[in-house]
């Protein structure tokens, strides 16, 4: 395994009325992040928030190329992007212990802080499908290339991590700088990691 620091391409925020960053999605040119009373959509080029959807939004956010998926009060609800509308909740698979989410393989892929594990589950009914585990407290969770990659958040040290997903072996590990943690996470699908800050209300573009 490989160990190596993070590159921070950018910073944005913090931003008025989102004191934290809990989940973080790409849609393919926005940004959405998950400030607890609702979704926010940023422009990554400018760094300016644009729409607002209120839904819970305590913790994972996913994007499946057409509709967004947000945990919030131990659910996860499925959104229509344009309109802002609910279209179907399931139960989260962690009760209210989830954080990160993705989107990859038809399936939806959730961590779970406190018991250190990424399911994957049924978008349809919530089923938990399979366990990875992890030794390590999971904040975010997404996929790039085929890769599946997540980060830690523990005694105020974050990593970011990819791993085997049939095994959760960690295949390559990234330190972030001291006092910063990450708690969503996203790839832009092609060279950049998007990382909620936590507490800090910012949000950070990585280097791949």
């Amino acid at each position: 395994m490989t160990k190596t620091k993070v590159q921070i391409l950018r910073e944005y925020g913090p931003f008025e009325g989102a004191d934290r960053i809990n989940g973080v999605t790409f849609d393919g040119e926005a940004v959405w992040v998950a400030t607890g009373p609702a979704l926010r959509s940023l422009d990554p080029d400018t760094g300016h928030l644009g729409r607002s959807i209120p839904v819970p939004a305590d913790a994972g956010t996913a994007f499946d190329g057409r509709y967004l998926y947000q945990i919030g009060e131990a659910s996860i609800r499925k959104i229509d992007p344009e309109s802002g509308t609910v279209l179907a909740t399931i139960p989260a698979p962690g009760a209210g212990g989830d954080s990160g989410m993705a989107w990859a393989e038809g399936s939806l892929w959730v961590g779970n802080y406190r018991e250190r594990t990424i399911s994957q589950i049924d978008p349809e009914t919530g089923e938990v499908l399979k366990a990875i585990f992890s030794d390590r407290f999971v904040t975010g969770v997404t996929w790039l290339g085929g890769e599946l990659w997540h980060a830690t958040w523990e005694e105020e040290e974050s990593t970011l991590r990819h791993i085997d997903p049939s095994n959760g072996a960690v295949l390559e590990e990234r330190v972030m700088p001291d006092g910063k943690v990450i708690s969503g996470l996203e790839s832009d699908g092609k060279d950049r990691f998007f990382c909620g800050g936590g507490t800090s209300g910012v949000l950070r573009a990585l280097r791949r």
